[in-house]
């Protein structure tokens, strides 16, 4: 039995659920419209305002991605009602970064500028030349645009220096003692 699977999803006033002949989901909604094939085995009914998903067998594969299409589809229609954001941080003397033109052009000390195209789908910002904004409808798109940023200089744990979520905790190790 799915816990996950067997939560009903509210629909947000504005946003609107079609489920085509070839179980594809489509949620248009006030920021933008998502698509995504449901797995075989796996049934969408919408009733009351509300998405129920279910499922007919107890197979093994049907019962493990009952619960994630339900949550796959629970955050498709969260990300078109209220998107998602995701924020880094960089930290280190001479580390920045900056938008040029659809690219994220990064300063993180190597001998040469890390240009990391950006996808149509996302709006990112940068503050203060240290703090970037990855915003987006596609919760899957923000979080992997996000790793893929942090994953070029991770924090290090002597100084601390890297690219860190804000609320990240770094775990720091003592430098070498003099004895």
């Amino acid at each position: 039995m799915s816990r996950v699977g067997n939560k009903s999803i509210p629909i947000p006033p504005k946003v609107t659920i079609h489920v085509a002949d070839d179980a594809t989901v489509t949620v248009e909604g006030p920021k933008g419209k998502l698509d995504w094939k449901l797995p075989g085995g796996i049934l969408l009914t919408q009733a009351d305002g509300e998405i129920t998903v279910t499922r007919p067998s107890d197979h093994r594969t049907v019962r493990a991605l009952h619960g994630t299409a339900r949550a796959i589809i629970a955050n498709m229609v969260k990300g078109v009602s209220d998107g998602f954001v995701k924020n880094l941080q960089i930290i280190g003397v001479g580390f920045r970064a900056a938008v040029k033109g659809s690219d994220l052009d990064l300063s993180l000390g190597y001998s040469h500028p890390l240009l990391h195209p950006i996808p149509e789908a996302l709006t990112v910002t940068v503050e203060e030349n240290t703090k970037i904004k990855v915003e987006g409808i596609d919760k899957h798109l923000v979080g992997q645009f996000a790793a893929d940023v942090r994953a070029y200089y991770p924090p290090e744990p002597y100084k601390g220096k890297g690219v860190r979520y804000p609320d990240e905790q770094i775990r720091r190790k003592a430098g070498k003692s003099v004895k």
